[in-house]
């Protein structure tokens, strides 16, 4: 079935009214919670983007308790560890936090379904989203780099980008990038969460837009501060010496 039979993205656009409000700083004064969305933001982002309300309590805990897992989160550091120079890089081009970007990839990472990475399992249709950030080919739409009406061959090697955890990465920002312009939000600098209130309120709609769930944003922002996250992205390794040295 080609592409543009499928089931459609919403719109990637935003009247003037609500990107005006998003770009304003949030609430009153630099204390204000940066992840509350007013009622006519929330409503615009539902109607655009198609984002919703957060998941259900039990889902939430659900999300928690896993979250809390010690070796399922060292495991995961690692990973990153491993793509620690490549989300610096491509940052670094798109201007695009890279804290963001670890924040994402440490939440989607953790969260994954068993076995959805598996070729066989990805190219089944079983499964819309796939890799590290958890990316469809909607975004590959988006970012031009596969056709609305792709013929099941495109669709496929699609798939196996997807699959691929560098490409995988590279198209996470990619789709940061692009939200931000869409958004205008500022495209000379790199937003700051823990200096600048207005441009933390710009960092949790990104991710807000990324996952589609209320609850996510607060997570993302929490992750940006964890500070073994900290010391992947910025920490310097230190090679093991024998205690004979």
């Amino acid at each position: 079935m080609p592409l543009s039979q499928r089931r459609a993205d919403p719109l990637l656009s935003l009247d003037p009214g609500l990107s005006s409000s998003i770009n304003s700083p949030p609430g009153d004064g630099e204390g204000a919670d940066p992840v509350q969305f007013s009622a006519k933001e929330l409503k615009q982002l539902r109607l655009r983007f198609g984002v919703h309300g957060s998941q259900p309590r039990l889902a939430q805990l659900f999300t928690e308790g896993i979250d809390q897992l010690q070796p399922l989160r060292s495991y995961t550091l690692g990973r990153i560890q491993d793509l620690q120079p490549l989300i610096l890089k491509e940052s670094l081009k798109r201007n695009v936090n890279p804290m963001l970007v670890a924040a994402v990839l440490f939440d989607e990472m953790r969260h994954a379904k068993p076995g959805e990475d598996l070729p066989i399992a990805a190219h089944s249709g079983l499964f819309q989203t796939h890799g590290p950030a958890q990316l469809g080919l909607g975004e590959m739409v988006h970012q031009g780099l596969l056709k609305p009406n792709a013929s099941e061959t495109d669709v496929s090697k699609a798939r196996d980008r997807l699959l691929d955890p560098d490409q995988n990465v590279i198209l996470l920002i990619g789709k940061f990038a692009r939200l931000a312009k869409e958004l205008d939000f500022p495209q000379n600098h790199t937003l700051q969460a823990s200096t600048n209130p207005h441009e933390a309120k710009q960092l949790a709609t990104l991710a807000y837009l990324h996952n589609g769930k209320l609850d996510y944003p607060r997570r993302i922002l929490r992750a940006m501060q964890d500070t073994e996250l900290h010391a992947v992205m910025y920490g310097i390794r230190r090679p093991n010496r024998s205690p004979l040295i």
